[in-house]
């Protein structure tokens, strides 16, 4: 009886591995689709071809996974995917591309003592989303007048998903805002998928508020949050020079964007946790329209205030589309209304 039992025990399995083995086969093609698309060679036509043969080596490899056919599919399936896992690996990122003009510099820091010396600083005016006058200029700081950041969510696709960057005031009024951003090259456009598939680089882009806050809210009608953050004073020059690291390693070795695991949200997060290295891994890390909640679950946001109360007083697009004064009162106006100082909390 045992025996008969243990008999029929590997056929009672073989479906289940059979259906594991078919998932396999589906997730590796689709993958191998989606790499054709963003990677492969020549037209659009061309890569939606090759990405279409590829599928249907796929579905022929999973029908012979079943049992039903031939099992030259499947070793042709298995030698492309091994093809494409290797042209995979040899792909690099560069410097040396035609960029788009907004991503066309790289940042540069000097510091001497508390002297910094930034060049490629963006200062553009954009009057739409392709017109614009280009700028980039070099601009000194002094380390011991870093006095506040404030963190930045710009929402682009729904109330999930937005764009987080961080905004450094000076004692004498100037801001900075870091970003972490695609480099584009000319006539490429942004795709979270193609984020996957080492469609771009990154690059730390360092610009004046007037600029990169305003083109977001104004030039591309996006929806913009500011939050003050709460953060000591030792603690706050250490991330500002955190973000000159990784301006620095990003000049010195090109690095590819991922959507997933180095974007936009995961670098200010990489940088707090030098800060404060407890900080835990969270959902919202991905879902990045949510961060500044859970910024303000981990004590970063002003002290006294409630979350809703903070969102409410820190959209600023309405505030930014209404601006028409010179460059130099752009974050005053857009803060008006704002908490920046903590607020005690009830005994």
């Amino acid at each position: 009886m045992r025996a008969a039992e243990q008999g029929r025990g590997p056929v009672r399995r073989r479906p289940v591995l059979v259906w594991l083995a078919a998932l396999c086969v589906v997730c590796a093609s689709l993958w191998g689709a989606l790499l054709l698309w963003f990677q492969g060679p020549g037209t659009d036509g061309l890569r939606i071809a090759l990405a279409a043969a590829w599928c249907l080596l796929g579905l022929g490899a999973a029908v012979c996974l079943a049992g039903r056919g031939p099992r030259l599919p499947a070793l042709a399936w298995l030698l492309c995917l091994l093809a494409l896992v290797g042209g995979w690996s040899t792909l690099r990122p560069s410097h040396e591309r035609d960029w788009a003009d907004d991503v066309a510099q790289l940042l540069q820091a000097e510091i001497d003592g508390n002297r910094l010396t930034l060049r490629n600083v963006r200062n553009f005016d954009w009057h739409s989303e392709d017109d614009y006058t280009v700028r980039w200029e070099t601009r000194e700081y002094d380390l011991d007048r870093l006095a506040d950041a404030d963190l930045v969510l710009s929402y682009w696709m729904g109330p999930h998903i937005a764009h987080t960057l961080v905004s450094f005031g000076f004692d004498d009024g100037r801001r900075l805002v870091f970003s972490l951003e695609i480099r584009k090259e000319r006539g490429e456009a942004f795709s979270a998928l193609g984020g996957f598939f080492r469609e771009f680089e990154s690059v730390l882009i360092a610009a004046d508020e007037n600029d990169i806050v305003r083109t977001r809210s104004n030039a591309r009608g996006e929806d913009v949050y500011l939050y003050r953050l709460d953060v000591p004073r030792a603690a706050l020059r250490q991330l500002f020079l955190g973000y000159l690291d990784e301006a620095r390693r990003i000049r010195d070795r090109p690095r590819f964007y991922n959507t997933l695991t180095s974007n936009c949200t995961t670098v200010v997060f990489d940088l707090a946790r030098q800060v404060s290295p407890g900080l835990p891994l969270d959902y919202r890390l991905l879902l990045s329209g949510h961060f500044a909640e859970y910024v303000g679950e981990r004590g970063g946001l002003l002290p006294g205030y409630g979350y809703p109360e903070l969102q409410r007083a820190g959209r600023i697009s309405e505030r930014a589309r209404a601006f028409d004064g010179p460059p130099q009162d752009f974050p005053h106006a857009i803060r008006a209304g704002m908490p920046l100082t903590a607020r005690n909390a009830p005994p």
